[in-house]
């Protein structure tokens, strides 16, 4: 199970990209223009705050377990999540927490 979620963070981080890179190339490397780009319209909008909650949630599920483990490797999520998305924040951390096991 843990190599699934492996996969699925890797995934997260190289199809989430290529979509980000294809906006950057046609319209710039403007960081603030694919902001409002987010927000182009209310469904977009909705999502952005969706996948921002479920980021802040993560991050704080990651800080609350990885102090209690004392596993600190496990913090990387939290960066991959604000970097990358939540879809490759989410299967690293539960990579992570199981590449014990």
């Amino acid at each position: 199970m843990k190599y699934l979620f492996l996969a699925l963070a890797v995934w997260g981080a190289i199809h989430p990209m290529a979509w980000f890179i294809t906006w950057f190339n046609a319209n710039g490397y403007d960081l603030m223009g694919m902001v409002e780009a987010w927000h182009a319209n209310a469904a977009t909008s909705g999502l952005v705050w969706d996948l921002t909650i479920a980021a802040v949630a993560l991050t704080i599920w990651v800080i609350w377990e990885t102090a209690n483990a004392r596993d600190w490797l496990r913090l990387i999520a939290i960066p991959a999540t604000f970097c990358i998305g939540v879809s490759c924040g989410l299967p690293l951390y539960l990579f992570l927490r199981m590449r014990r096991g």
